[in-house]
């Protein structure tokens, strides 16, 4: 997890579900995304291991407009929000599991 974002605010009405109390990982993702898998699995264990913290996936195909705004290239990308919503770090590809733990450091 190594790019760091402007630090645009996302609510649940951006990404369609509330924001954990702590942070929130948005995962961008595709139909026929390979590492979409990998990533939802990874993303949702380290959510369930972190109190406060919730896993979003997102459909970029359904989202359009949000994927342009946000300017997400690529399928798999994860974006992680602090407790306000404010985007604090972003990476395109499978993440490590120890880099998403990392990068939640920045956002709680």
């Amino acid at each position: 997890m190594s790019g760091r974002d402007t630090g645009r605010r996302l609510g649940a009405a951006d990404i369609g579900e509330g924001l954990g109390e702590r942070a929130t990982l948005v995962q961008f993702s595709s139909a026929f995304c390979q590492p979409c898998r990998a990533t939802r699995r990874i993303l949702a264990d380290v959510a369930g291991m972190v109190p406060g913290v919730a896993h979003v996936e997102i459909d970029a195909e359904e989202h359009l407009a949000l994927v342009r705004e946000l300017r997400v290239e690529k399928t798999p990308t994860v974006l992680v929000l602090d407790a306000s919503g404010r985007v604090v770090r972003r990476a395109a590809g499978q993440p490590r599991r120890a880099d998403v733990i990392a990068a939640l450091g920045e956002a709680v």
